[in-house]
């Protein structure tokens, strides 16, 4: 499964902007008073202005394979990362075969970088913004997370990712390239102490070569 794009909600337009053009290094791709997009390499990052609400989202992207470590050195130059419980700043996810940093954006939003070793994408190109390959995942918070992930495998064919989890309070759908995770507003975005919460959400995907839109 593909993230074609995401769309979230934003408190400020301005301040992403700068976030996300300047610090982060994405290229602008639309940008007027209400909507901004940025291209976050096969993926697109789109943010519409909310109104009266603060909303902050988790969402991660997809980097090579062997550059973990300098994406902690690099996003620690305009960001602080956040720290994981007993293992720094980089976290080993055994079961994904995998390794992520985290960060915030100027939202609030819960930012990872993940190197998935399954994907073999490796790289001998010195780190930058073109190193955030795709958008890897996407948070959702529902009371019910086994009850939707029924409701996206009946309605879009989406598929549970075979290395986990399936819990009553956490799903993981999809495959390596792309994830829809959804928890339960019980529990918090790891690695913080910020409880999950539900905002809306838009997102564009290939699965099994069919374009699908989904809305949360």
């Amino acid at each position: 499964m593909n993230i074609i794009e995401i769309e979230l909600l934003t408190g400020t337009i301005e301040a992403t902007l700068h976030f996300y053009s300047n610090l982060l290094g994405l290229r602008t791709i639309y940008a007027d008073a209400k909507k901004i997009s940025f291209e976050a390499g096969a993926s697109t990052l789109t943010f519409i202005k909310a109104e009266n609400v603060k909303p902050f989202y988790h969402f991660a992207f997809n980097i090579p394979c062997n550059q973990i470590e300098d994406a902690l050195h690099c996003t620690s130059l305009f960001t602080d990362l956040i720290p994981a419980p007993e293992t720094g700043f980089i976290t080993n996810f055994k079961d994904w075969n995998a390794k992520a940093i985290y960060f915030y954006d100027n939202n609030g939003n819960i930012l990872e970088c993940i190197a998935r070793f399954d994907l073999f994408n490796f790289s001998d190109k010195p780190f930058s913004a073109a190193s955030l390959l795709s958008i890897s995942e996407i948070g959702i918070v529902t009371e019910s997370p086994l009850e939707l992930s029924e409701s996206l495998i009946r309605e879009h064919q989406l598929i549970y990712f075979k290395k986990g989890p399936k819990r009553e309070d956490f799903v993981a759908m999809g495959d390596d390239n792309g994830l829809i995770v959804i928890s339960n507003p019980d529990r918090n975005w790891y690695p913080t102490e910020t409880h999950a919460e539900k905002f809306p959400v838009r997102i564009r995907l290939m699965n099994h070569l069919k374009a699908t839109e989904i809305t949360f």
